[in-house]
């Protein structure tokens, strides 16, 4: 690595909606394909940090963009040390707020800096962390499914080696939760992890009766089942609920989930880096899960996220749900059922001829 720190040259954001290999429904409808930002981070060393993330809908595409080039206007000059750069952008947010697409914004730079940081140093972001790279149990995430019309899909997962398969509720009755449950479980055999994630659709007391009734088919995790705010209300589906719950992905930065372990929330907590603050969030909640005996899961971006589970005291699951399998130069690698952290930094490059084909004004 350099004898100096690399700093920011300029920042670059672009928009692409990629397709996917299978739609994702939830309670709330049908993402039939991503839409996602790439950042690109240039330093004074030539050295450019990558890093994307998801929209969650086209029209915060150009809000993104916009957002995080003129956050980076600012930071133009800096040396790339992270947590430095991360109090600056809490000072400068503190009054208007993390959360929303600044906090996506801001999250999305963090993990561009690493990224400049691991190539820099010639190493995976996981050995840069005091870590080493090495293979973490995934699942494949799915969205709603039928049984029947996605039975092939999820034998391919078993084939693949996956020892997790989580599939959305809440969309429908508990009749039809309970249909599909026992459709899957049955497909999946009894020793397949089978998690049912609710994306916050149900309030405490339907959520608990719910619990009660899918029980029987050994669920490995409830997963929001109320409004991820409503801290109260998990707890109280928590205290009585057969089935661990998990939950994180829509608690923002440290702080929130500081406020979440307090209250009891959860059994599990799943931080997703584009909401926790990037690489320099996901460290300080790693601290508090390992202080408060919690197994921590990730969501979403599994290129990045496989780095931050390598050096996670209480590393429990690794999601796969490949949004960006379609832009990116070399996508992640199943094997048996794993994922290893490779390439120096987080290992991301883009595939700039499928970029400039999915990419929108």
């Amino acid at each position: 690595m350099s004898a100096t720190t690399p700093a920011i040259r300029g920042v670059k954001a672009r928009a692409v909606v990629a397709p996917i290999s299978r739609p994702v429904k939830n309670a709330f409808g049908v993402i039939e394909a991503a839409p996602l930002v790439l950042i690109d981070v240039a330093t004074d060393q030539g050295i450019t940090g990558r890093a994307y993330i998801f929209a969650y809908a086209r029209l915060t595409l150009a809000p993104l963009v916009h957002l995080i080039e003129e956050i980076g206007r600012d930071l133009t000059g800096k040396p790339i040390a992270p947590f430095d750069l991360m109090a600056q952008m809490d000072a400068k947010f503190r009054l208007l707020g993390w959360q929303g697409l600044v906090g996506m914004a801001v999250s999305g730079l963090d993990m561009a800096f690493w990224d400049a940081l691991g190539q820099a140093a010639g190493q995976p972001l996981a050995r840069l962390l005091g870590g080493s790279p090495r293979p973490m149990r995934a699942y494949d995430s799915y969205g709603a499914v039928d049984p029947a019309a996605d039975a092939n899909d999820l034998r391919r997962s078993l084939e693949q080696g996956f020892r997790g398969i989580k599939i959305k509720g809440g969309d429908g009755d508990l009749d039809n939760d309970e249909r599909v449950v026992k459709a899957v479980r049955g497909l999946i055999g009894p020793d397949i992890a089978l998690m049912l994630d609710f994306n916050q659709s149900l309030d405490p007391s339907e959520a608990s009766r719910r619990i009660a009734r899918l029980a029987p088919y050994d669920l490995h995790w409830i997963e929001e089942p109320v409004a991820a705010e409503n801290l109260q209300g998990h707890a109280s589906v928590r205290e009585t609920s057969p089935v661990s719950i998990q939950s994180g992905e829509n608690w923002w930065f440290p702080r929130g989930f500081a406020e979440a372990i307090a209250s009891g929330a959860s059994d599990f907590i799943m931080p997703d880096l584009m909401k926790v603050g990037g690489v320099t969030g996901w460290l300080r909640v790693a601290g508090q899960a390992e202080a408060a005996s919690i197994p921590m899961s990730s969501h979403l971006f599994a290129e990045a996220s496989v780095h931050m589970l390598a050096v996670t005291p209480t590393a429990h699951w690794l999601e796969v749900l490949d949004l960006a399998r379609a832009i990116l130069a070399e996508p992640v690698e199943i094997v048996d059922g794993t994922i290893t952290a490779r390439g120096h930094g987080l290992g991301i490059s883009w595939n700039e001829a499928a970029v400039a084909k999915y990419g929108v004004a």
